[in-house]
Parts: structure tokens; sequence; C-alpha cells
């Protein structure tokens, strides 16, 4: 894996702007978010996210997702509104043989910066070692993982499960800050379970290791996602350390976000899966963030020219053989709220190439527009 390189021109696999692009444009599916600097006379609503010496603004970040924001999506999706973008997370011990398709996962683009690389494991000496090689290939904050709860991580003692053992934690942070020239952050969990809530004391213990940002998902390892996230946690984390606090569960809504935003102190948002079909609440959110009133979410036929957008990108950039399975979940994000849906998801899950799916997806915008019209006739 090489380097990023430093011009624009050359950084690798970087898709030139088409004309269907500049059609998202024009629609308004791409529209304003693409104007990533502050409009002049606008006032912020909230401050910039300080990371070590990076300035983050807006002050919104991508969680990593496994399977999902990879280069393509990161690249996608920024120009909506991510201040930060974070990779899927990596295996640290997989980062050691250095297969294509693990090198792959922590490949950028160039645009979707500053991107953070996050990473997991168990064992403080390779989590060093994979810390400085994705340094070396163009992290700009490399992220320590404490936080999943999928059985493939945890049961190799990594993730969330690193919180059952604190000093553990505190060894693997202190290795990771040591390896590297860039700032070191972690995400982490409430705890592994409700009875043994740990966020606080490995937050302290961050802080004293030279950590330079902390993301709370309000959840314990044991809840996956079931339940609320508690944001009281989150606004205790925030009286706990003196480091910035990034908070992430259940920010679905812009105005909500801004409103936990505001309750809890913290610096910053991550969100996640609320976003998957729906890259329109980061830009309403951002525009919130800088006192505007936000667009009101593109009608279905825009939604639906986004998600063929996306469709075109992963297949240029992956193949379709690789390409064609991943966008099957994203097509069935973007279907959500649409009258008669689950039938076409249905259909789109049995299509076998590219060019069926795309036909039915543009069949679809085609009548989704003609009833709009005849409505407006009527």
């Amino acid at each position: 894996m090489r380097p990023v390189p430093g011009s624009d021109a050359e950084r690798a696999g970087v898709r030139r702007v088409t004309p269907a692009d500049t059609e998202l444009r024009a629609r308004g599916v791409v529209h304003s978010v693409i104007v990533t600097t502050l409009p002049a006379g606008v006032a912020r609503a909230v401050p910039a996210l300080r990371i070590g010496p990076i300035e983050i603004w807006p002050p919104i970040v991508l969680a990593p997702m496994s399977g999902v924001t990879n280069r393509t999506m990161r690249a996608l999706y920024k120009p909506f509104g991510f201040g930060l973008t974070v990779t899927e997370f990596v295996s640290s011990n997989a980062l050691q043989y250095g297969s294509k398709r693990t090198m792959e996962m922590i490949d950028q683009h160039g645009v979707e910066r500053p991107v953070s690389t996050q990473l997991w494991g168990n064992d403080p000496a390779i989590m060093a070692l994979a810390a400085k090689l994705v340094r070396e290939c163009g992290a700009d904050i490399v992220d320590i993982n404490f936080g999943c709860p999928a059985p493939k991580v945890t049961k190799t003692e990594g993730g969330s499960a690193c919180l059952r053992d604190v000093d553990r934690c505190e060894a693997i942070m202190k290795a990771v800050v040591d390896a590297v020239n860039c700032p070191v952050t972690m995400k982490m969990r409430l705890g592994w379970t409700e009875q043994s809530m740990v966020f606080v004391e490995v937050a302290k213990r961050a802080q004293s290791a030279g950590v330079r940002a902390i993301t709370l998902h309000a959840r314990t390892a044991k809840q996956f996602y079931k339940g609320n996230a508690d944001w009281s946690k989150i606004a205790e984390l925030k009286r706990a350390v003196d480091i910035p606090v990034i908070g992430n569960g259940d920010l679905a809504d812009p105005h909500d976000a801004m409103r936990r935003m505001r309750e809890s102190g913290v610096d910053a948002v991550m969100l996640g899966r609320a976003t998957l079909g729906n890259p329109w609440l980061v830009s309403r959110l951002r525009a919130l963030m800088e006192g505007r009133e936000p667009d009101a979410v593109p009608n279905a036929p825009d939604r639906l020219r986004f998600a063929v957008h996306h469709y075109c990108v992963m297949v240029d950039e992956w193949g379709e053989a690789r390409a064609a399975p991943q966008m099957r979940k994203h097509l069935g994000y973007y279907l959500k709220g649409f009258a008669g849906a689950s039938a076409l998801r249905e259909r789109l899950m049995r299509t076998e190439t590219a060019e069926e799916t795309l036909a039915i997806l543009h069949a679809t915008i085609e009548a989704l527009e003609s009833r709009a019209g005849e409505l407006a006739v009527a």
C-alpha cells in the first residue's frame, strides 16, 4: 500500500466528474453541500471540533461501519457535510499480512480527508505496528476501537471486549500514542454490561495516555443496538474529561442531534446507520450548525437518482462482481419510505446484473415522475 500522493491528479482511483454528476447537482441531489467552507457572513451555531492540530468543520463525524465505509462511500458522502470520515474498522492482526482486501479497507481517494483510520486488536505491540502502517498510508488520525460488539471481533478480545480489562485498554492506548506522529482518538461503549460500566475510568486513562478525543456510543456491548442510547452518560463523560467528546447513538433527525449536542455539551456528533440511504440527514444537520434552515429532503425520484449515481460509481471502482452484492443493501436503504418499496426491493434482490438493476431503477424514476406530473395536472 503506497502512501497517499500529494497531488489531486495523482490520487489513485479518483473518479472524474461526469455529466451525470453535473445533472445530479443541478437537480439539487448533491446541491449546495458540495461547498465545504462556511458562507461569508454566516455565524456558526456551534464551534468547530479540534483534534490536536486538526480543525474539523462541521463537527459531524462519519461512523466506521464494516463493509460500508470504504473509500467510495466516504468520497460520495463527504460533500454532504461530514467534517471527518472514518474507515471501516480494520484488524491490526490482518494488517501484518498486507493482503489486498485488507489494504483496500484503509485506502483513500484523498477527497474525503481528513480521514481517521480505525484499528481493533488486543495486543499493544501489534496495535502500535498497525498504527505506524496506517499513518504511513495516509491516515490523518488513528482511532482505537473499544466499541464494536460483533462476535467476530469480541471473540478475540478485541473491540468492546477490551473494556473487560481496563489495564489492557490503557496499554493499547499508550502504545499507539507513542507509535505515531498524528492525533490518536478512541471510540468505546459504556462497558461490557450494565453492571460493569467503565467508560469514565477508561476515558480518564485515555486522556492521561495522550489520546486527543473520545467517541462514546451510549450503549453497553451486550446491548448491541437494542434499547435506547443513554445520552445522560455522554453528558457525564463530557463533564469528566477535558479532551473533546463525540456523542454517538440514535441520531436520526437533525433537530434532535442539535438538541442532544447542546444538552450534553459534546464537541461533535458521530452519525452512522441513520445516514445509509439518507446522506441528506448530514446536509440538514450541517445547515443547522451554520444557523440556516435545512433544505427539504429531495423527492423520491431525486433520491433514486443519487442511488443510481452511488451504484454506478461503485461498479466503476470495484467492478460489477464485487459492487453489485454490496449495493443491494444500500439500495434497500435508499428505498426506505417509498410507496411500494417492499415489492421493488424484492425485484432488486433478484437481479443478476448491474444493467438489469439500473433498468429497474430508471423505470421506477420515470414512473414516479409521470405519477407526479399526473397529480399536478389533476
